[in-house]
């Protein structure tokens, strides 16, 4: 990595510590539905309000603290999509970002001057990927960066489906991936697949899409069913006969508790081994996340953003707790099971209350889930909002403080959680996950 030099440091708003920032993630997919990156959206908490200037300033703090980010721990093996401005792009600290790891993208405030088009060639040339953030029309200033760029992420919410086609078109006939951003329906997806488009950003796949007679597979049936055994405190040697009647499900359970997260010396080759190794609490954690696993055949093995969504809310809904509650060992155990309950009704395709009518949860659970009220509520709210762009920092601020955690106590705890989420998506994996992942990759640094 080179080191900025002093005539290129980052402006004196930016010199701040790396953790007066909120942190937001947000899933980009590809047309399968599979993970392929994140765009990282740097809040400023020094300066209220979010808007353009400040988001771009604390982006600017990030990269000239690289160090402290972590990068790896926040995007794991994908790619990191993040927001430029002319002041970042012609400053050498820019260079402490990973040209394999990341996609810059070029606001659409961004003015194209000659000096600029000369610093994106100089950074393209160094291995740098580039993309055209909200674009929503044609301009001269888009037709002298598009030699440049790799990726044109378009805004749906901004066109009709005519207009969309149109640009779509155009966009795709100059052979550039399309990103569609702001998609926030199943319907807006599939328009989107059938214009052509490469990747998708957006909460659609975390909605529940609601199928009136839709039956659960067998297998989440089976999971639901050893959950509610182990509610009731069973002997061993049923819970373990229960999970041989699921043989992906005995299989899937063997290999988590052989990886190295756990470091055994000895290889688990039983279930009633490792039922006992793991633990009741950490058996019903494992069959919480399985519920989110794909189980369909040709889907398998693929990244499920439901899954890795599902499982970060979850740990980090814990680690608050433990931060905030310490102690607290039975309300750390209740805030991941909110955090992985949070997305059932995606997972299921029903509505919230109709799940909750068929499962026995507690009433600050439920007054959580349904209300986003109470203690595990807020939290949940907490959560959910680093996976939006729209929530300002003042929003932010003000839950963190009814809550007495810090900004840079959150960040951490934030950091935590998206490792876990990164490693626990590893872990279930196979190879013909990260065939398709380095495809994927491929596709995008190209």
């Amino acid at each position: 990595m080179t080191e900025p030099s002093p005539d290129h440091a980052a402006p004196a708003q930016t010199q701040q510590h790396a953790h007066d920032f909120f942190l937001a993630r947000q899933p980009i997919l590809n047309r399968e539905q599979e993970l392929i990156g994140y765009e990282l959206l740097f809040r400023n908490a020094a300066f209220g309000p979010a808007n353009v200037n400040d988001d771009v300033s604390a982006t600017a703090s990030v990269i000239a603290h690289a160090s402290e980010l972590g990068l790896n721990n926040v995007i794991g093996s994908l790619h990191g999509f993040i927001n430029v401005d002319a002041t970042v792009l012609m400053s050498d600290f820019i260079n402490f970002l990973p040209s394999d790891k990341v996609v810059l993208e070029i606001l659409e405030t961004v003015k194209v001057t000659p000096e600029l088009v000369k610093r994106v060639t100089e950074l393209s040339r160094a291995g740098y990927v580039f993309a055209l953030d909200d674009v929503i029309a044609e301009s001269e200033d888009i037709a002298q960066l598009l030699p440049l760029v790799k990726i044109i992420k378009i805004d749906v919410m901004e066109l009709d489906a005519s207009k969309l086609l149109k640009l779509s078109m155009h966009f795709k006939r100059a052979q550039k991936m399309l990103l569609a951003e702001k998609v926030e329906t199943v319907e807006q997806f599939r328009d989107c697949v059938t214009f052509g488009f490469d990747y998708f950003q957006g909460y659609y796949f975390a909605k529940p899409v609601i199928l009136q007679g839709k039956k659960l597979e067998a297998s989440k049936i089976v999971i639901m069913h050893i959950l509610t055994l182990l509610v009731r405190n069973v002997d061993n040697g049923e819970v373990v006969r229960y999970i041989k009647r699921d043989v992906a499900l005995s299989l899937t359970l063997l290999r988590l508790v052989n990886t190295p997260v756990y470091g055994f010396m000895k290889h688990i080759d039983s279930l009633g081994q490792a039922l006992i190794v793991l633990g009741r609490r950490q058996l019903k954690r494992w069959l919480q996340i399985l519920l989110f696993a794909n189980t369909e055949k040709d889907k398998a093995h693929s990244l499920s953003p439901l899954l890795i969504l599902a499982a970060t809310r979850g740990k980090m809904l814990e680690l608050i707790t433990e931060r905030i509650r310490p102690g607290r060992r039975k309300m750390s155990e209740i805030a991941f099971t909110v955090g992985i309950m949070s997305l059932v009704d995606a997972l299921f395709g029903m509505r919230m209350e109709a799940i909750l009518t068929q499962i026995t949860v507690s009433s600050e659970i439920r007054d959580a889930l349904l209300f986003r009220t109470g203690y595990y509520g807020e939290i949940l709210q907490l959560a959910e909002w680093t996976e939006k762009a729209d929530k300002t920092a003042t929003e932010m601020n003000d839950l963190l403080t009814g809550l007495q955690l810090s900004p840079e106590d959150f960040y951490d705890l934030e950091t935590q959680a998206f490792e876990w989420g990164n490693n626990i998506s590893t872990n279930m994996g196979h190879a013909p996950a990260k065939k398709a992942e380095e495809a994927d990759a491929s596709k995008v640094s190209e």
